[in-house]
């Protein structure tokens, strides 16, 4: 099956294309352009350097959230319009869970960390077996003093653009946890593809985000009307 996976939740961009389970090609950008302006030309050029077509992928696979709210909306938005124009399935992954496959090198449990401000962190906790992630609990919007507590004790491999803060954190908390590699830290389509092997496909009108949350312009209209 060939899969075209997306991935813009976060500050960096990545498209790539996967063969099942091997990696084909795989585009990436955190070069600060808004992904409106860099998602589609990666896709259109990563397709035309491994002559390949979206009318010629099996499925086409997003990081639908929890992230960035304008980020997740370009990303579910682009692939919606590719899965209707080329009459393709389509399928929403966790961006969690997609992170937690650059742990699986690594084992123990996976601890996949995105900012979501207001001093706190997007999360899953997952634990590798027989070679995969497997989920330990739901992605939640949790404060990083209650996730030390959950994780203190344990073998913790810090993976997302939030493990840094997550790190300094569980330091001072004195808690000890790895720290993935540059080249893993950050949101990639390839853990977007894996994840959706398993996932059931669906039709443009199925994929829907997952914010887990209010924006802040939703949260203060409400405000407003509860005033």
């Amino acid at each position: 099956m060939l899969i075209l996976a997306l991935e813009s939740s976060a500050k960096a961009a990545s498209v790539a294309l996967m063969e099942d389970e091997k990696l084909v090609a795989q585009y990436s950008q955190c070069s600060g352009l808004t992904h409106s302006r860099t998602l589609l030309p990666m896709v259109d050029d990563m397709l035309k350097n491994t002559e390949n077509t979206v009318a010629g992928v099996d499925l086409i696979a997003v990081a639908h959230g929890p992230g960035s709210f304008t980020g997740i909306r370009i990303g579910v938005s682009t692939v919606k319009g590719l899965a209707w124009a080329a009459d393709k399935m389509c399928v929403g992954v966790s961006t969690l869970e997609a992170m937690a496959w650059h742990g699986v090198p690594a084992g123990g449990i996976i601890c996949p960390v995105m900012d979501a401000r207001r001093s706190q962190v997007y999360n899953a906790l997952f634990e590798i077996k027989d070679g995969k992630p497997v989920r330990l609990c739901d992605d939640r919007a949790i404060a990083l003093s209650e996730l030390a507590g959950e994780i203190r004790g344990k073998n913790v491999f810090l993976v997302g653009d939030g493990a840094f803060i997550a790190q300094e954190h569980m330091k001072s908390a004195g808690i000890d946890c790895r720290m993935a590699p540059s080249n893993l830290v950050y949101q990639s389509a390839y853990g977007v593809g894996m994840a959706a092997l398993d996932k059931t496909p669906g039709t443009a009108d199925d994929l829907l985000p997952v914010y887990l949350r209010l924006s802040q312009a939703e949260r203060e209209r409400q405000e407003r009307m509860n005033k």
